[in-house]
């Protein structure tokens, strides 16, 4: 069976404080830092973190509704939220999880990420207890 999952696009840090949190990547780690962007449609807000391999991408809730609200509330100085994978196709690697048995959250539809790609994210206790997330790219 070829290889489905690709490159690490990111990896997800959820943070109480979004401009703490990018400053200390880009003052202490002298890290390549972006600008806040809103997800709206995600609840959340974030930076990324350039590296030369790949990103770090730091969120914190926005709106009522944030995912990332609940996570804090256990992990109130933050921690990794998710670890987000390329993928070419993702239908095909939706429907190829699904036959697995593998959860997809939400409604299974992809939804446009933070990079303006398709993304879904697959249940955590289907994955060792992380919350994966798939990007197509």
């Amino acid at each position: 069976m070829h290889a489905m999952i690709g490159r690490l696009n990111h990896v997800a840090i959820a943070v109480p404080d979004l401009a703490a949190a990018a400053a200390l990547y880009r003052d202490s780690l002298g890290a390549r830092v972006g600008p806040p962007l809103a997800q709206p449609d995600h609840g959340v807000s974030v930076v990324f973190v350039e590296l030369p391999n790949t990103k770090v991408e730091l969120l914190s809730p926005l709106g009522e509704n944030s995912p990332v609200a609940a996570f804090l509330e256990r992990n109130p100085a933050g921690g990794i939220h998710h670890i987000c994978y390329e993928v070419a196709d993702i239908a095909a690697a939706r429907d190829r999880l699904v036959a697995r048995g593998a959860r997809i959250l939400g409604d299974g539809e992809p939804k446009i990420g933070a990079h303006g790609k398709p993304v879904l994210f697959l249940h955590p206790k289907d994955f060792n207890g992380t919350l994966i997330e798939l990007e197509q790219v």
